[in-house]
């Protein structure tokens, strides 16, 4: 069975948990958590990734920035990014798109919304 390597990185426990609590309905997901974009490039450089989900607002290294850099390692640059908000303003939606996140979800987060993302940018049926 194929497995999928999922990164959140979100500073937040309970969003964290949220999102990794949504995911596991999906099989062969296995899931990292980094608790700022730091600690995220860091596991993004300990191993492959096939899906990053970030939060913008984070202390140290927010989710734009991360965006870029992940954007800029060829190892990642097709890897599916995807950002999550509470930011709904439209400017920050497309300057995520416009730096290369896949997709966009706005807090309060519908697990639902997060399983259909997660489909989708991993093809999965």
């Amino acid at each position: 069975m194929l497995e999928y390597q999922v990164l959140i990185v979100e500073d937040s426990p309970t969003m964290r948990q949220l999102i990794s609590f949504a995911l596991k309905r999906l099989r062969g997901i296995r899931i990292t958590e980094a608790n700022d974009g730091v600690d995220g490039l860091k596991k993004l450089s300990a191993e492959k990734f096939d899906l990053i989900f970030t939060d913008i607002n984070m202390p140290i290294m927010d989710g734009l920035k991360l965006v870029s850099l992940i954007r800029n390692d060829a190892d990642y640059k097709d890897t599916p990014i995807v950002v999550i908000t509470t930011e709904g303003a439209q400017e920050d939606r497309e300057r995520a798109l416009a730096l290369g996140a896949s997709d966009y979800i706005t807090k309060p987060i519908q697990p639902n919304r997060i399983l259909d993302v997660a489909r989708t940018l991993l093809n999965i049926a």
